[in-house]
């Protein structure tokens, strides 16, 4: 197996619950290749994307938002999730920056971990459910909901992964691990080459339905918010770690939901304007 394939299939091992198999040997390689995170988002988003589509075509839709968070986390496993927990210990902790550290490597959930990955859960039980409603709207304007859906489910991973790639780009390592693999080897040009990989990808997503815009629009939003989150473990820890870029991913894809759904009812908005106007002229 060429070093590429190996890279592909422990990026899948690493950032997935899909059972490709990971080794020290295939994880160096996916990190010599930090781009790939991106391209693992697609095709993540591509499959949480399609479950998404059939739960929202058959299931009323809170049902349906329950099903695809589970479906999101049976996909990407729980680490990022748990590396959240870890940051909100650490962050809510009080005193020296050592301590905040050490309440971050705690193995133990504290209140503040439990309150981080409540509000990240209800956040994004909320902006699918906000989106879900949005979506009703366009829908009956002859888009097709689910698909509306679909094309969300699948930029939020893309700009999930793309968030990880960011603060992994931007952070410096506080210790050595996994995160430090990462923020070694990930440069300005790997970064760049995930960025228009994502950018054109999450662009399409929408340009199939007419709203191209809202594809990148999102994207972008989760690159901002991995740089805010970068500034705040800088200033609590002093730098980053794999619990840094794990909170990236998970606030990544629930910014990138919130932008779209907040996009679309701007778009909403307009049409129902131009439709008042329209009729106020033509009367």
């Amino acid at each position: 197996m060429s070093s590429f394939l190996l890279a592909v299939r422990s990026g899948f091992g690493f950032l997935s619950t899909i059972p490709l198999g990971i080794t020290m040997e295939g994880l160096d390689e996916f990190m010599k290749r930090t781009y790939l995170f991106t391209f693992v988002g697609s095709v993540l988003g591509l499959i949480i994307g399609a479950f998404a589509f059939v739960f929202d075509t058959f299931f009323p839709p809170q049902i349906s938002a329950i099903l695809i968070i589970a479906s999101i986390y049976y996909f990407t496993g729980l680490n990022h999730l748990d590396g959240l927990a870890d940051f909100g210990d650490g962050v809510t902790a009080h005193g020296s920056l050592e301590k905040k550290i050490k309440a971050m490597k705690d193995v133990s959930l504290g209140t503040g971990g439990a309150a981080y990955c409540c509000a990240a859960l209800i956040g994004l039980y909320a902006s699918i459910s906000a989106l879900q409603n949005e979506v009703m709207s366009l829908s009956g304007a002859g888009t097709n909901a689910a698909f509306v859906i679909f094309a969300a489910m699948f930029v939020s991973e893309v700009s999930a992964k793309q968030a990880m790639l960011t603060i992994a780009t931007f952070g410096k390592p506080i210790h050595q691990g996994l995160g430090s693999m990462a923020m070694d080897n990930a440069t300005i040009p790997k970064f760049l080459v995930g960025l228009v990989f994502g950018g054109v990808v999450c662009t399409l997503a929408f340009c199939l339905i007419g709203y191209g815009t809202v594809g990148i629009l999102a994207f972008v939003s989760s690159i901002v918010s991995a740089l805010v989150i970068l500034n705040i473990t800088n200033r609590h820890f002093g730098g980053v770690n794999g619990d840094g870029i794990g909170t990236a991913n998970e606030i990544g894809r629930i910014i990138a939901l919130i932008t779209i759904t907040v996009t679309l009812a701007l778009i909403n908005e307009m049409a129902g304007m131009s439709f008042f106007w329209g009729s106020a002229w033509g009367a």
